[in-house]
Formats: structure tokens, sequence, C-alpha cells
């Protein structure tokens, strides 16, 4: 059972960490790729959901295991007037059937969830042939320095932030997972310490 910093702070922390001008300019350029059905894999707080190129999505489907967030999420996602599928769950084990969806998305997602080879399992299963998976996330930076200080802080860094690992890898864990990786761009966030900074983003197919 959550404590009281992880229902009532946590949530508000993430809305406001993951909403700031640097982060929102890198949704931006992810986000309006998605196509056809979508799922977004940590949809809570609703912030992805003004990135969203309409024509292109024909519905859009979001699991979250925070009641907090996706109170977030079923609030913006009435101010926008998006009808949208909110469901209450972990990406371990996702209630979707097989070959279910066209794209999904992941932003600060793959961060936090318990095991990450599951929950890309779960993605290779209930993505259609030919679909894609489309990311956002913050993880292992690529120089020593900040890599070494990710180390050294991620141990308390998980308690604060919710489960957070600061030293979770990105694109290996695509990679090592069967995918292939396209458009993969990487960068150190402006104005943010280097070992919270490294973000990288892309998109990911099945072999």
């Amino acid at each position: 059972m959550p404590n009281l910093w992880e229902k009532h702070v946590v949530p508000r922390l993430i809305k406001f960490t993951c909403s700031q001008p640097a982060v929102m300019k890198d949704r931006s350029k992810i986000v309006p790729k998605a196509q056809g059905h979508v799922l977004e894999l940590g949809c809570g707080g609703g912030i992805n959901l003004q990135f969203y190129d309409r024509e292109k999505v024909t519905k859009l489907t979001g699991i979250d295991p925070s009641a907090e967030l996706l109170d977030y999420t079923r609030k913006e996602a009435a101010n926008l007037g998006f009808d949208m599928d909110i469901l209450d769950g972990v990406g371990e084990a996702m209630p979707f059937a097989d070959n279910s969806f066209d794209t999904l998305l992941t932003t600060f997602t793959l961060c936090s969830v318990q095991d990450g080879k599951q929950v890309l399992k779960e993605m290779r299963r209930v993505l259609k042939p030919g679909g894609k998976i489309l990311f956002l996330e913050h993880g292992r930076a690529p120089d020593e320095g900040p890599e070494k200080w990710q180390r050294r802080i991620e141990p308390m860094w998980k308690h604060i932030a919710g489960g957070c690992h600061l030293h979770r890898p990105v694109a290996s864990l695509f990679t090592k997972e069967g995918f292939a990786l396209q458009d993969n761009h990487g960068h150190y966030t402006p104005k943010t310490p280097r070992w919270l900074g490294w973000m990288e983003y892309g998109e990911a197919r099945p072999l």
C-alpha cells in the first residue's frame, strides 16, 4: 500500500518535472508520430494528449498504475474533448489481447517499471504486426562522469521519485529484447544536472 509521500507528493512531482518546457519540446517531436489504435503506456498525468495528431489516431487507450495520475489524465482528456479509454494497470501484465495496437507510446515510463524486460515482452505481444513503439525516456548517461553520479544517487532517488531508475539504459533495453531502433536521438536537457538530464527518443520495431 503506498505511503503518504507516494500517494500525494510523487504524482504532483512527476506531473511538474515531466511537463517542463524542455521536456515538452521533446514530447512534441515524438508523440505526433503515433497513428492508428494507440496505446499509451504510463498515461498518467495526461501530459501527452495535447500533442497527438487526431487525424492520425483512430483510437486512444491509456494504462497507468497510479490512481492519482489517472485522475489528472481524465481531467485533461475531458478538457481537450479527447475520447480515451483509460485503465488502471501495469506494463508487466497488460489486460489486452495479442496484436491489438498499431502504435505503443511510452514517455518517462520505462525508468519506473519493476521489470523492463517483461514490459517489452508485453509490448511486443500487444503490438500488431508491422506496428511501432515510440519512446521518450531518460536513462543511463553515455559519459563517465554523469553515469558515475547516477549509480551513486539512484538508490536514494528511487525512494524519492516513485521507483524511478536513473541508471537504466534505454537503447540497449530495446536492442537486447529483439527490437530495431530507428531515428534514435539522445541529448542532455539544457539547464538540468547531467546525471538527471540524459534523454533518448525514437522508434523501435520488433525484428
